[in-house]
């Protein structure tokens, strides 16, 4: 059993704290959180200890589990990983890329594991399509969102478009030839909406929207190359595979079902759609499984410190680009 100990326990460490107490192989120490107040309400909603300060926390357990603003992150898993503790951090890694180059160098030293909560790898429409995906040439995401002051502390390019940042570097792998973004803030100091053409060397590009002023939710990604179609729904875990093939298989299965179509070489082809059955899992659980299998075998975490040092580096491209555009308008 891993000792474990969850830093913040608002909206999302909430839902962190319910998951580890369903794995088996944690033994959920105790958490800490700055507000006394929301402190004690999780003390007594989920009958574990609130311990009064992080230090006293950190000496007790074997893994800490930051999820606090992001501001925050790089004081803790500092002092965690010079603690020699395992961290496992939420996404964004930190503030800014000095801070993750110096945890970087920290943890090389530090003899433990850490990994980064970008969730999305870990999406059941992700995971069931991933074997359909090689080497799509265009991908177009849209993940918007209604206001919520949660968040807004930072750029929606942090908040939101991170998640398909991250999807993106996993699936492409090819250098970035360039990055094109816009953006504006509208209800908050920062980005509120923002969309970035990001080219890669291998000939991809990638077309990203995300936006919290939306006034609808959507989690979207659609990725073309050789002869399909991929289709993923992050939010309603939808996924689907659309084909060109010589010939109709026979399947009996209810989620395929194909039409012909003639090409303008005469040839008869048929278009095969497919619906994906997805495994009924949760993700954040996913990952935080995996995170202890990574601490037990001694293997290399799923989302490790150097994805996340990757996909800020992208994301701050993407925000210099916007602050760049934004102050040639005024």
């Amino acid at each position: 059993m891993r000792k474990i100990g969850v830093i913040g326990a608002g909206h999302l460490g909430k839902i962190h704290i319910n998951c580890i107490k369903e794995i088996s192989g944690y033994d959920l120490v105790g958490f800490y959180d700055v507000n006394p107040l929301v402190a004690s309400d999780v003390h007594q909603k989920y009958n574990i200890p609130a311990f009064e300060n992080f230090e006293e926390l950190l000496e007790k357990v074997d893994v800490i589990d930051i999820v606090t603003p992001t501001v925050s992150h790089f004081e803790y898993a500092k002092k965690s990983l010079e603690a020699k503790k395992h961290v496992f951090i939420e996404k964004p890694i930190v503030t800014t890329l000095e801070e993750a180059k110096e945890l970087m160098k920290i943890s090389k030293n530090a003899g433990v594991q850490i990994q980064i909560g970008h969730v999305e790898r870990f999406n059941p429409a992700f995971l069931a399509t991933r074997s359909y995906i090689n080497e799509p040439k265009f991908i177009e995401a849209h993940r918007l969102s209604y206001y919520n002051p949660r968040g807004t502390d930072v750029p929606v390019v942090l908040d939101l478009m991170i998640h398909d940042i991250d999807i993106l570097l996993t699936i492409i792998d090819s250098p970035i030839k360039g990055i094109y973004a816009n953006g504006v803030p509208v209800l908050t100091q920062n980005i509120d909406i923002a969309n970035a053409r990001i080219e890669f060397e291998d000939g991809s590009v990638a077309n990203l929207t995300a936006s919290r002023i939306s006034m609808k939710k959507m989690r979207k990604m659609r990725l073309f190359q050789q002869d399909s179609y991929i289709s993923m729904d992050f939010l309603n875990k939808q996924s689907e595979v659309i084909k060109i093939e010589d010939n109709i298989k026979n399947d009996t299965n209810d989620n395929v079902f194909s039409f012909p179509i003639q090409l303008n070489n005469d040839n008869l082809k048929y278009v095969v759609v497919k619906k994906i059955n997805l495994p009924e899992i949760n993700a954040i659980k996913t990952e935080l499984e995996k995170f202890l299998e990574s601490i037990e075998l001694g293997i290399k975490p799923e989302v490790t410190i150097d994805d996340g040092y990757k996909v800020l580096d992208v994301a701050y491209k993407i925000i210099n680009e916007i602050q760049y555009n934004l102050s040639n308008l005024i």
